[in-house]
């Protein structure tokens, strides 16, 4: 009872009073549980307010007055769960992100002789990340079609496909050199004028598909040669990541990579994982 009193506290003290909806800590408590038996998601107190801001905005769109009545409907009303879902998922990508990670990357490759590459983005988000990855192999290879495939997934159904279509505002790329602009994408005119798209040999490279970590089966199949998990994990508790990461191991080349991301360190999981570089590990047995 004691912490139930303080998380009303909380939201009458975050300003409750002056919502256009009454949020309290019992719609709040089940928001958290929700999000986590589904996605393994864990909200702290502190995101209380981001998770009415997101969610008020499923009310405006369903016409639903009241918390309690809209996380009823979601019990059976399938497309509205996919959209709460994906209204609580955070997306901060850009291309490059965490760029130390993609010379290795293309040194591990290089190494392998005489077989396709396989790769996997776990959490694709808008696809900055995959086709990075893409971008990264075809200078590995020195060619636009080289021996590698790409499996791009996401929980959220709305980034995955903004990750298909390769279609970005010119402001994601700005900071990129000119010479990679012109390499790797192509600028719009007319309608399209302000926004870039990729060539489509990257895309050719990469299969777009929705995983969501927690299921029992990802459908996924190995040996694959690097996994980048970078930057969710930091939203799952320990137990969760874990589990998570004692999937990945089987799914791994014994040479194989996780590449995790900056604010991740995965020393609970030593027996299954080694830390190999900057936030690169390789499985402890190899």
């Amino acid at each position: 009872m004691h912490r139930n009193f303080q998380l009303q506290a909380d939201l009458q003290s975050s300003g409750e009073h002056a919502r256009e909806f009454v949020f309290t800590s019992n719609d709040f408590e089940q928001v958290r549980q929700m999000i986590y038996d589904h996605a393994g998601i864990s909200l702290n107190l502190s995101k209380q307010n981001m998770v009415y801001s997101r969610l008020s905005r499923r009310l405006r769109v369903t016409g639903i007055d009241n918390f309690k009545d809209y996380l009823a409907l979601l019990a059976g009303d399938k497309a509205e769960w996919e959209a709460f879902v994906n209204s609580l998922t955070t997306n901060l990508t850009a291309f490059f992100r965490e760029p130390h990670h993609f010379p290795l990357l293309a040194e591990h490759v290089l190494k392998q002789k005489n077989r396709h590459i396989v790769l996997w983005s776990s959490a694709a988000s808008t696809g900055e990340e995959p086709y990075t990855m893409a971008m990264t192999m075809i200078d590995a290879f020195d060619s636009f079609t080289p021996p590698v495939t790409i499996l791009a997934t996401d929980l959220d159904t709305n980034v995955l496909a903004k990750a298909e279509a390769g279609i970005y505002p010119v402001e994601r790329v700005e900071k990129l050199p000119n010479a990679v602009v012109k390499r790797f994408f192509l600028r719009g005119s007319g309608a399209r004028a302000g926004f870039v798209r990729v060539r489509p040999e990257l895309r050719a490279m990469i299969t777009f598909r929705q995983v969501n970590l927690l299921e029992d089966d990802w459908h996924i199949r190995g040996p694959l040669d690097a996994i980048f998990c970078r930057n969710v994990m930091i939203y799952f508790d320990k137990e969760t990541q874990l589990k998570i990461l004692e999937r990945f191991a089987p799914l791994l080349q014994p040479d194989g990579l996780l590449f995790a991301g900056h604010s991740e360190n995965f020393q609970n999981a030593g027996h299954i994982f080694s830390m190999r570089g900057k936030t690169v590990y390789s499985l402890a047995a190899y």
